[in-house]
């Protein structure tokens, strides 16, 4: 069938793509506020790579996750500055938080495995939130989800389609309900984080241990 013919296909070179966001303009309103964010070098050169059925497959996530991270940040608050790395944003003056997103976990499900009817794409992200001193203040996880129908040979467009879909999910997300976490309002009110001392006790409201799609 197709499906065992895309296999057949792709095991000749493999799958190699390297998908980015296609995001709409955030209909949000920005907060008030001056933040860093760190995309480490980790992050900028992260790939997924496994093989099934004797089929080595690549998903380069890098270029995507700087993309989604400077138009996320950029939409979210009135000054998002880029760090490439925690030192340069820590000697930075005038930030009132850090954030340092990180992808936790890419996972898909190709045609074969879902019946053949299309692809689907999982990237779990942990988004630190960090004092400007670089201390860990919060942080937050959430999830994109992202499918796309299977389309005759070709096993590397439906995995990028899915890939951006996914990625889109989770920017919808965050850009949606951040705004209403506790920390987003400290922000919005000119506050700098500061991160509780080592041992003590967190008197604060804790932010929301995750962002999800409500159901």
């Amino acid at each position: 069938g197709p499906v065992a013919a895309a296999v057949v296909l792709a095991g000749c070179s493999g799958v190699n793509i390297a998908p980015e966001p296609v995001l709409p303009k955030a209909l949000v309103q920005p907060i008030p506020a001056t933040v860093g964010f760190v995309i480490a070098s980790d992050q900028r050169n992260y790939s997924h790579n496994e093989e099934r059925l004797g089929v080595p497959w690549s998903v380069s996530l890098g270029k995507g996750q700087e993309k989604l991270a400077r138009e996320v940040f950029g939409s979210m608050f009135r000054e998002a500055r880029e760090y490439a790395d925690l030192e340069a944003a820590r000697a930075a003056p005038g930030l009132q938080a850090i954030f340092d997103p990180r992808i936790e976990q890419y996972s898909f499900a190709t045609a074969r495995e879902t019946g053949g009817d299309y692809v689907a794409v999982t990237i779990r992200y942990r988004i630190n939130l960090l004092a400007p001193d670089g201390r860990k203040y919060d942080a937050f996880t959430l999830t994109g989800y992202g499918n796309s129908m299977a389309s005759g040979m070709s096993n590397a467009t439906p995995l990028e389609q899915a890939t951006r879909a996914a990625m889109r999910d989770a920017a919808a997300k965050f850009l949606t309900q951040f705004p209403e976490v506790p920390v987003a309002g400290q922000l919005g009110r000119g506050e700098v984080l500061v991160a509780a001392a080592e041992g003590a006790a967190v008197a604060r409201v804790p932010a929301l241990p995750a962002i999800e799609a409500v159901p």
